[in-house]
């Protein structure tokens, strides 16, 4: 892909600038609760809420815990991103960054609906990115003679290992008393795994 790679930092460069004005308005912790995914309000109404329930899995994006969260999760986007969106196009980038995003907040749902932490930060969409960064990049090994089993299996290779790795992530911090958010990294993930064989036959549909 030639010139720059504009979906890319353009989504990093949204998220920055979200972080500092939110930082800026002297109201972080009430954006942190406002604009997080909180998965008990799928279920009780939140009087006063600036938004419906159905948005908050995008504006959670938006919202970090800190510098180091941020600098974080923007590394992991240009880095993955910028190699994906050689690949599949900046459009396809957006695409796995918003599914991504609703993803992991439905996979941070299925591990505790009933929770009342908001779930912030942008590493749930980031995944999404992330998984189909690792199913571009890998070669599945000839464990069989047809093809596509082997890519089957790679596939659930790559999403277990991301699984086992979240989880013993999220175990690993939990005793430090550091909260992830494993049901969002795997859902995002999952989105990107998904998404990637779909995106690369469509951008390359003419061909």
């Amino acid at each position: 892909m030639k010139g720059r790679l504009t979906a890319t930092w353009a989504l990093a460069a949204v998220t920055a600038v979200a972080f500092i004005l939110i930082l800026l308005s002297g109201q972080a912790e009430q954006a942190y609760l406002q604009l997080g995914f909180i998965p008990l309000r799928l279920h009780l109404a939140a009087p006063g809420a600036w938004l419906p329930v159905w948005l908050t899995p995008l504006t959670a994006t938006l919202v970090h815990g800190g510098v180091l969260h941020l600098a974080t999760n923007m590394l992991l986007l240009v880095w993955c991103g910028r190699e994906v969106e050689r690949v599949l196009g900046p459009a396809s980038v957006v695409t796995l960054y918003l599914v991504g995003a609703y993803l992991a907040a439905a996979g941070q749902y299925v591990l505790d609906p009933t929770s009342e932490l908001p779930m912030v930060g942008a590493s749930g969409a980031i995944s999404a990115l992330v998984g189909a960064f690792a199913l571009s990049f890998s070669r599945p090994k000839p464990l069989v003679r047809n093809f596509r089993i082997n890519r089957a299996l790679n596939t659930l290779w790559i999403l277990v290992a991301w699984v086992v790795l979240q989880w013993m992530t999220g175990l690993l911090m939990g005793m430090s008393g550091i909260g992830v958010a494993t049901g969002a990294h795997v859902g995002g993930f999952i989105a990107g795994v998904l998404l990637q064989k779909p995106l690369l036959l469509w951008r390359y549909r003419k061909a």
